[in-house]
């Protein structure tokens, strides 16, 4: 799909999600990169295969303190 040059990455790459935007949703909390991946804004993303990867949160991570 795309064709800048140099190649951004391709979907199966662990670096998949530096691919460039080619349309964004903001609102809906979406984006589609040109190598067909479809990344949401808690880190999920559609793989053009159908493959679902999950949202990756900090393992140190800390729920806000209750007041």
């Amino acid at each position: 799909m795309c064709l800048h040059q140099p190649a951004c990455p391709a979907a199966d790459a662990p670096d998949r999600e530096a691919a460039h935007v080619v349309a964004a949703h903001s609102e809906q909390g979406w984006s589609l990169l040109c190598n067909g991946v479809v990344l949401f804004e808690d880190n999920g993303e559609i793989l053009p295969d159908g493959q679902v990867i999950h949202p990756r949160r900090p393992i140190d991570a800390k729920a806000p303190a209750a007041a």
